[in-house]
């Protein structure tokens, strides 16, 4: 009889949907709302830009072991008492970051914060794939992904706004509120989506086993080079576009505050139109449609990047292109990955999100290598990036033939 009735407890409701997107938004709110502040955070502890720079490397660091420990941990104890677990963590983190006295304990701060946001969002994809499959499934992911883009464009205008009106410390107090609010949400709306009957045994040998299987899966190890390598040309362009736009093509930082904002609502457009078209077009053509997308913004990028001085027009549409198009890869992408080992779903979602972070952490100082005044190690990396993610889709689908 229990069975039937942790069932029944465990659908996925719209409540249960919304929390997870609360959730996914935290990392980029928690690092967008921050960056804008760094000059002001490097004069009141007294440390330099590189020390600043340093407290988002230990949060992407925490974001990519969290999620590739918290899957598996979820995987063994089900999925409520972790995902509390992590936000309550990430509250007193954020708490401990908005008091931090030193570089160093915002540093550590950050990355327990990073680790505990990173265990939160494994999980809450984790419950996802629980309790939706096929179509249901990939519409769910397209839709977390769509609504959650909206973080990318509200977490700087709201950094720039409190540094306008208060201080740069409020911002992590506003993060602190908003884990505690996840965490009542999760209270009220998550139930226990993996029955025990269900559950993996522990240990670090049993994770090894599963990573074992899932990664012996062709379809999920090409979905997953299919997003990896989409959300490392992602990055290429987080990391290097205000230099393109501003120092290079004269661009006001308003002007690239609406740039940026108009690229990433075209993300969450077409991740909304992917969301409708589930179950009507086959979703690996959707994956095509933005690699391909991608690979032209890319070499058109660095054509211009090589040969004509970037002009602003191209940047432009190349930044648009290229972000609408990660709107069809990365969520489509992922719900592929996800459904190709339902039976170890967190540990399924856990090397998602470390593989995505660790890609992320990695690129965005690349790009960066050829200084304020070229576009050339950008727009490489963002060909590439699309290059390899068609490879990936290869990978995916060659063993349907």
């Amino acid at each position: 009889m229990n069975r039937p009735a942790s069932q029944v407890r465990a659908q996925l409701t719209v409540g249960l949907v919304a929390t997870v997107v609360f959730v996914a938004a935290i990392a980029p709110l928690a690092t967008d709302m921050y960056v804008p502040a760094f000059p002001q955070v490097a004069d009141d502890l007294s440390s330099t830009a590189t020390q600043v720079q340093l407290t988002l490397t230990t949060f992407f660091v925490g974001m990519a072991l969290g999620q590739l420990i918290g899957g598996p941990v979820s995987d063994q104890r089900g999925r409520r008492i972790p995902l509390l677990a992590a936000l309550l963590a990430m509250t007193v983190a954020s708490i401990v970051c908005a008091l931090a006295p030193t570089i160093t304990v915002m540093a550590v701060a950050r990355l327990v914060q990073g680790f505990a946001g990173g265990w939160a969002m494994v999980i809450g994809r984790a419950i996802i794939v629980d309790l939706a499959s096929g179509a249901r499934l990939v519409r769910v992911v397209n839709v977390i992904a769509a609504v959650g883009g909206i973080a990318p464009v509200v977490g700087p205008l709201v950094g720039g706004l409190i540094l306008q009106l208060s201080h740069w410390r409020v911002s992590f107090w506003l993060v602190a509120v908003l884990g505690l609010a996840m965490t009542l949400a999760a209270l009220v709306a998550v139930p226990e989506s993996l029955p025990r009957e269900r559950r993996h045994a522990g240990g670090l040998r049993n994770f090894a086993a599963a990573g074992r299987i899932v990664l012996a899966n062709r379809e999920y190890v090409g979905y997953l080079l299919v997003t990896g390598a989409a959300m490392g040309a992602l990055f290429a362009y987080v990391a290097t576009s205000a230099f393109v736009l501003q120092t290079m093509n004269g661009l006001s930082p308003a002007a690239y505050s609406i740039d940026f904002a108009a690229n990433a609502a075209g993300m969450t457009v077409a991740a909304l139109i992917a969301a409708r078209l589930a179950g009507r077009v086959a979703t690996r053509k959707l994956i095509l449609t933005g690699q391909l997308a991608a690979l032209t913004a890319g070499i058109a990028m660095l054509t211009g990047a090589l040969w004509f001085g970037t002009p602003l027009l191209l940047a432009i549409s190349c930044f648009f292109v290229l972000m609408t198009a990660q709107g069809l890869i990365i969520p489509n992408g992922s719900a592929l990955a996800s459904a190709a080992v339902r039976h170890h779903p967190g540990t399924g979602s856990a090397l998602q999100g470390f593989v995505h972070w660790v890609t992320a952490g990695t690129i965005a100082p690349i790009a960066g290598l050829g200084g304020e005044h070229t576009a050339v190690p950008m727009a490489a990396l963002i060909t590439l990036g699309a290059a390899v993610s068609l490879t990936g889709r290869q990978l995916a689908t060659s063993q349907r033939h």
